[in-house]
């Protein structure tokens, strides 16, 4: 009988900082997938996709980036590129079921990432780690140079996310001058060395939150596989639950 994955999501911590949600696969795997969430957004309502991904195979992590809700730090003090490298390197050292102290630990992992929007660029970054086999960004910040104009600038960002989530992102103000001088957190700006054959990006024309051009840009200089969409507006990662995405993140999971 096929095993079933926990019905609610796990509770682990990285690095002492970084709480992480994770689901077990369904049946015996080292391949795990790490999920990079969007910002700004509630942790809730993850489950669908942690669930839907463990059934098939997969140990799925979701992190909450340091600085923001459950863990420890300061938002954007370091890159969030650095917290998803914590996790893996945590896999295989162990770490434990915070509910039920049981120890788990993931022996040479087959490390996989999808990253949405604010997530996109972590997954980006760290897909340069050898570690990394293959990397999916969804409608993914290319370059924060690019905000200006849309729905979510970065002085649209620095004023409302405080405001609206209060402590949940504890960044101090120059934080966000970080992000809009285009050297921090930016995938544009380390684009020689990013791996374009372990990337996929998806995109939609239509996006007004994240505009579609830099990350078409970008795509075609790195040489990494570009999926453009007519229509769609913004996406997170969570879409790569839904078929439409996920059929095409397998096959390219699976290419070599």
């Amino acid at each position: 009988m096929k095993k079933s994955p926990p019905q609610h999501a796990l509770r682990t911590r990285f690095a002492r900082d970084i709480v992480c949600e994770f689901l077990p696969p369904a049946r015996k795997s080292r391949r795990v997938i790490i999920i990079c969430p969007g910002m700004p957004g509630y942790p809730s309502g993850r489950g669908g996709v942690l669930a839907a991904l463990a059934a098939r195979g997969y140990w799925v992590f979701v992190p909450r980036y340091r600085g923001s809700w459950e863990s420890g730090g300061k938002f954007l003090a370091r890159s969030p590129h650095e917290d998803v490298l914590e996790v893996i390197a945590g896999l295989p050292r162990g770490f434990v079921d915070l509910y039920s102290g049981k120890k788990h630990r993931i022996e040479k992992p087959e490390l996989y990432l999808i990253g949405g929007s604010f997530g996109g660029p972590a997954v980006l970054l760290a897909a340069r780690d050898k570690r990394v086999k293959k990397a999916v960004a969804i409608s993914a910040v290319a370059d924060w140079r690019r905000q200006e104009g849309t729905t979510e600038s970065i002085p649209f960002m620095a004023r409302s996310v405080p405001r609206a989530f209060g402590e949940a992102y504890r960044a101090d103000p120059s934080a966000w001058k970080k992000l809009a001088n285009g050297k921090f957190y930016n995938p544009s700006a380390a684009a020689r060395s990013l791996p374009g054959e372990k990337l996929l990006l998806f995109h939609a024309r239509d996006d007004e939150v994240v505009p579609f051009a830099p990350a078409k840009k970008l795509a075609e200089e790195i040489g990494a596989e570009f999926i453009a969409f007519k229509k769609g507006g913004h996406g997170g990662a969570s879409l790569a639950a839904k078929p439409k995405y996920w059929r095409r993140i397998e096959r390219f999971f699976k290419a070599h």
